[in-house]
């Protein structure tokens, strides 16, 4: 894995060393098949950083991400499209569209919460993406330290899951990574709220413009994955700028002291799958 001269390595003393051989890549002769139903808002709300607090399972030990699949019967994470993956073989599609945010600078924020996993805040309605012609409401965000995803073996100290979803509760994310930099005004709004212990929530309802938290860049690589935590389920539309934000090395370290050490999964094969890349915008 690449080395970044970023806050990661201050952190948490994080040692980014070269990404397995073994990883299974994209089989660009195959299209990417669908074999599930789309993954709805309402069982992700019963568990993972995209829903709620559970309590079996964790980052570490005997019910860390090697034991999730595991853990339930029921659950998708020993599954053939999981997420996150490392994007290092795509193909760039000249048709992606941009991608349709709307989102308001006077939506409220209206709480947040830690819920034992991560630090996630939770919007009123409002805000929106458009996908094929269909609305996405922006329903809360949440980080993981350092990114889940990899971009061509490169981890980025911070990653930002923007949690979107359908009338029919459907899910697509937006995934922001962070690297150090200059001091973010929008993450000085959110971290003045915090402290928060674990399983605690506190009320916010301010409004927070959303689009200062997005790289200027919105070039995007796109695949089919699943939730990060579990359940781990399928079918989960990501969309992931290819530019990373800047924050400070004293923002991260607000966010590193209120989640547990090393709140992410390790990439997972791609499989059969195809990731595309859009041109620049």
């Amino acid at each position: 894995m690449k080395t970044l001269s970023y806050l990661a390595l201050f952190v948490f003393g994080l040692g980014l060393t070269a990404c397995s051989s073994e990883e299974k890549h994209i089989n660009e002769h195959h299209p990417e098949t669908v074999e599930k139903s789309p993954v709805k808002l309402e069982s992700a709300l019963e568990e993972g950083h995209e829903g709620h607090h559970h309590e079996d399972w964790s980052y570490q030990g005997e019910t860390g991400p090697e034991h999730w699949a595991e853990l339930e019967n029921t659950s998708s994470c020993g599954g053939m499209h999981q997420s996150p993956i490392n994007i290092v073989e795509y193909k760039t599609d000249e048709a992606l569209p941009p991608l349709d945010i709307q989102y308001a600078d006077q939506t409220i924020l209206h709480d947040v919460i830690n819920n034992g996993h991560s630090i996630q805040y939770d919007f009123e309605a409002g805000d929106y993406i458009v996908l094929e012609g269909e609305k996405y409401y922006l329903k809360q965000f949440h980080f993981h330290e350092p990114s889940e995803h990899t971009i061509e073996g490169v981890r980025y100290p911070l990653e930002m899951h923007l949690v979107h979803a359908n009338k029919e509760g459907e899910i697509a994310v937006l995934a922001v990574m962070a690297k150090e930099g200059g001091q973010s005004a929008p993450f000085d709004f959110l971290e003045a709220y915090l402290p928060l212990e674990p399983g605690a929530q506190k009320e916010i309802g301010k409004p927070f413009d959303m689009n200062l938290n997005l790289p200027k860049d919105r070039s995007y690589y796109h695949y089919t994955g699943s939730l990060t935590t579990p359940p781990c389920s399928e079918n989960v539309q990501w969309y992931i700028f290819k530019t990373p934000i800047n924050i400070s090395l004293k923002q991260a370290k607000v966010l590193e002291e209120n989640m547990p050490v090393h709140n992410y999964r390790n990439e997972q094969p791609v499989n059969d799958r195809i990731v595309k890349a859009s041109r620049n915008f």
